[in-house]
């Protein structure tokens, strides 16, 4: 794909001659006299490099230099000037230009450094693409709830953001804390520096500590160059620390120095290195137990619980559960090429009541399996796996569902009444077959089809 080039120069000579070899080089060329022209072209239209002279009227190239690095930071500027010298060079090169080429040029010398800004346009046009798509696959919208819970999940993350403080996000396995994690650093004003996740508990200590801090050369057997932590790697942005419970008692007390004053020693150094990084740290431990057992500093658990996230366990947030499979069957079934629309109403209802100890995770797991196996065009009962499908599983969560506070007998009665009336309906109100369904005579479904005012058809 060519890249479009903006040259801007006052000598229409220069123009012609400017235009006819970077149309021969395979550019897209606009080829402008008047550097206001060019600024006003900028505002419309596509382009990729720019090309100006020096001394104009009107506008210098300097101006026009510092208007695109002010304004299209990603456009590289390279500045043309038959009055070259040192001192130009050093200033235009200070305030952010490309290159600096002299006139009269060489072909050969300006084509390269062209074809190299060309190259650093294509890559900056891709990183700025890469982290958009990160900002919207990974922004607060795409967190899916319209539950109480996770109204107040999202608003903390939205009140959160913006600042610089260290977050805590607690919850079970699976319930999404990475997935909050990058909301907050997409909605920061950090969401165009680095998000560097590490992973506390999937390293033994020893490697988790050059992890984090980096390296020098020779420090440990196998230490062949120096290297950068994880630390530096999130200078400027956001360090994701998960699983945080699990750290040694020794990376307890440096991670708490970096807290404290943003700076460390790589293993084996003797240099201090300055950074400015968010913290959010997640565990799915109860750090207030660890503190009282002496497993966890008390000093870090408050520097690290300065703003607290509490991920509700998908059990507690059921009502966000049909939206939750609706949208990973829409994922899947686009990533598959599969004709599947939708879960029948039945299956929907199972998935609601499930358990879930794995969390959202878990569900995610089991719709892309149903996407997966599914013969038809919905996901019925018979398409999800067994432990979804086991009643002991479905009786426990529909328990869980109910008040923490209720009137036993009351409800044992409402819970009798709505089997009694289950087994009818499925029966098509033959009630040898529902007392049947119910193991219990027909005699005794008459009482009870009575007792609870139920007609029987």
């Amino acid at each position: 794909m060519s890249s479009n080039v903006l040259v801007l120069d006052d000598e229409k000579n220069y123009l012609l001659i400017l235009d006819a070899l970077l149309s021969d080089a395979g550019y897209n060329v606009t080829a402008l006299h008047d550097p206001e022209l060019g600024l006003a072209y900028l505002e419309e239209s596509e382009v990729d490099i720019v090309v100006t002279d020096m001394k104009m009227p009107g506008l210098t190239g300097q101006e026009v230099l510092e208007h695109v690095h002010r304004n299209y930071p990603h456009i590289p500027v390279m500045i043309m000037t038959a009055f070259g010298s040192i001192e130009s060079a050093v200033e235009a090169m200070r305030l952010g230009a490309f290159d600096y080429i002299t006139k009269p040029f060489s072909n050969e010398e300006l084509l390269l450094s062209l074809d190299k800004a060309a190259k650093m346009a294509r890559m900056q046009q891709q990183n700025r693409l890469l982290r958009e798509n990160l900002e919207e696959r990974y922004g607060l919208h795409n967190i899916i709830g319209r539950s109480k819970a996770m109204r107040g999940v999202l608003t903390m993350v939205d009140k959160a953001a913006p600042s610089r403080s260290t977050v805590l996000i607690q919850g079970e396995s699976g319930t999404g804390k990475e997935l909050v994690a990058r909301a907050i650093h997409f909605a920061s004003p950090r969401k165009d520096e680095p998000f560097v996740s590490v992973n506390c508990m999937a390293l033994n200590p020893g490697v988790l500590e050059s992890e984090l801090f980096g390296h020098e050369k020779g420090s440990f057997t196998g230490a062949v160059a120096s290297r950068r932590g994880r630390f530096e790697l999130a200078n400027g942005g956001t360090l994701f620390l998960d699983e945080i419970g699990e750290l040694s008692a020794e990376l307890q007390v440096k991670l708490l120095r970096v807290l404290q004053e943003r700076r460390f020693e790589r293993v084996g150094g003797a240099k201090e290195i300055e950074v400015d990084i968010r913290i959010v740290a997640a565990t799915n431990a109860d750090l207030t137990k660890a503190v009282e057992n002496g497993t966890f500093r008390e000093d870090l658990f408050y520097r690290l619980n300065v703003v607290q996230v509490q991920m509700p366990p998908l059990r507690e947030r059921r009502e966000d559960i049909p939206m939750l499979a609706t949208h990973f069957l829409d994922k899947y079934a686009k990533e598959n090429d599969s004709r599947i629309t939708g879960f029948s109403a039945e299956a929907l209802d199972y998935l609601a009541t499930y358990e879930w100890p794995g969390n959202v995770r878990q569900l995610q797991n089991v719709v892309e399996r149903c996407v997966v196996l599914a013969g038809g065009e919905t996901v019925s009962v018979d398409d999800l796996p067994a432990e979804v499908r086991d009643e002991e599983s479905q009786f426990k969560s529909a328990v869980d569902m109910m008040p923490a506070k209720l009137n036993l007998a009351d409800t044992l009665e409402k819970i009798e009444a709505a089997l009694v009336r289950r087994a009818l309906a499925k029966s098509d109100f033959v009630k040898v077959k529902a007392a049947d369904s119910l193991g219990i005579s027909k005699s005794l479904l008459q009482y009870k089809l009575k007792k609870y005012n139920l007609t029987g058809q």
